[in-house]
């Protein structure tokens, strides 16, 4: 495996645990009442293609980072159900 192919596995799960910090902010605060709920249904989709397009390749780099997103962005999508419309 190259230094570029590492570094790109790397950066993959770095962005795919991107949303993290505002899942964590989201459940402490208890508010998501400021997200915008349609950037992250396109994260939420695009996760989703990738996902599916890395199994096609059955490329694992893909699917793992991605998946990595996929779970992230759905706990933020869970916190703005839960917490977006609080008071």
């Amino acid at each position: 495996m190259t230094i570029l192919a590492l570094l790109a596995s790397g950066m993959g799960v770095v962005l795919g645990l991107s949303s993290f910090p505002q899942v964590i902010k989201i459940f402490i605060t208890k508010s998501a009442k400021d997200l915008s709920l349609i950037t992250y249904l396109i994260v939420e989709f695009g996760s989703i293609v990738w996902v599916l397009y890395g199994f096609e390749l059955q490329n694992f780099a893909i699917v793992i980072s991605n998946m990595l997103g996929l779970v992230t962005t759905t706990l933020v999508l869970i916190g703005y159900f839960l917490y977006g419309r609080s008071k």
